[in-house]
């Protein structure tokens, strides 16, 4: 029997690892969520746990993991196992602008991380209480030159994504609008809605509920190309000022995960990206599909991560 025992031992150590990893996951996966249920970390994060569980037979687990922005979370998938079991919602905010934004960040968004896969992009519009005088960003920037501190910009709180990227276009355009923070987009749109703030650079498919309830009215957009959700909005670049942004969202694995582990993840989410019905669904949303998979999305990070903790840093923003 001893023999039978250690003879089955040894069979199972001398399995090729690439054996090995097709049966992962043989448990559920954990996907940590640095952010709060309904924004779109949330969203996407559980988009692709759904696909990802039903593909694979084994449930993808979203555990929204909060606090410090993001970083709670995005700190603690980086110091999880790198066993393929524990996975990050990542995007700009937590892996592009924490960077810059803090002093002492206790992982490394390059080092710490492998990616699967980027999903999705969304672009930001710059909307406008819908009786500012103002009907586009050129007419914005003009006044604001004119007008130093007279006009105002809502964000989502200091070193949000909104703040950060509102902060750069008058930096570059060498305006000064006054910044006024609030404690989560509602209470922003609030203000924005009330007439007692001037402007919010928000989400795309967030802004475009006001904007087709004719509550507030779009200026600009952040992307390299117009939103298909309003053509007629020309893009920050069209409008003088050399500055775009999308905010991109994907999976991504601790470092060191095994590579088999990490090949049939990317499979696996290659798979995903590519249904009809996912696709349909991010773009109902109001985003690009991207299906970015391994080094395609290791560029991508890598071009923002080289990008935005520079400009955040020069803009002297810090996270509170």
């Amino acid at each position: 029997m001893r023999r039978r025992l250690l003879t089955a031992f040894a069979l199972a150590c001398a399995l090729p690892l690439a054996a090995q990893a097709q049966v992962y996951p043989n448990k559920p996966v954990r996907v940590v969520v640095p952010q709060p249920p309904g924004g779109g970390f949330d969203t996407v994060g559980r988009l692709m746990a759904d696909r990802l569980g039903r593909q694979t037979g084994q449930p993808f687990v979203v555990d929204n993991r909060t606090g410090s922005g993001t970083l709670v979370g995005t700190d603690f998938a980086a110091k999880a196992p790198a066993d393929g079991y524990t996975l990050l919602v990542g995007s700009v905010s937590n892996l592009a602008l924490n960077p810059g934004l803090y002093a002492n960040l206790p992982y490394d968004s390059m080092r710490d991380f492998e990616p699967v896969g980027l999903l999705v992009s969304y672009s930001y519009t710059l909307v406008a209480r819908k009786d500012l005088p103002q009907q586009n960003l050129r007419d914005v920037l003009a006044y604001a030159k004119a007008n130093p501190g007279k006009l105002t910009y809502a964000s989502a709180g200091v070193g949000s994504g909104q703040h950060v990227l509102a902060a750069a276009l008058w930096h570059m355009a060498g305006v000064d609008v006054a910044h006024i923070p609030y404690r989560g987009a509602q209470p922003a749109y609030q203000d924005l809605l009330g007439g007692r703030v001037d402007l919010f650079f928000d989400l795309s498919p967030t802004a475009r509920v006001q904007v087709d309830a004719g509550k507030a009215k779009a200026l600009a957009v952040s992307g390299a190309a117009r939103n298909p959700m309003h053509p007629e909005v020309p893009t920050v670049q069209e409008s003088g000022a050399d500055l775009q942004l999308e905010s991109w969202f994907g999976l991504f694995a601790p470092a060191k995960t095994p590579p088999e582990v990490l090949q049939r993840l990317r499979a696996e989410f290659a798979k995903m990206a590519a249904l009809p019905e996912v696709q349909e669904a991010l773009v109902k949303g109001g985003g690009k599909p991207l299906a970015l998979v391994g080094d395609d999305a290791r560029t991508v990070v890598r071009r923002d991560v080289d990008t935005w903790p520079r400009i955040v840093k020069t803009l002297a923003i810090r996270a509170e």
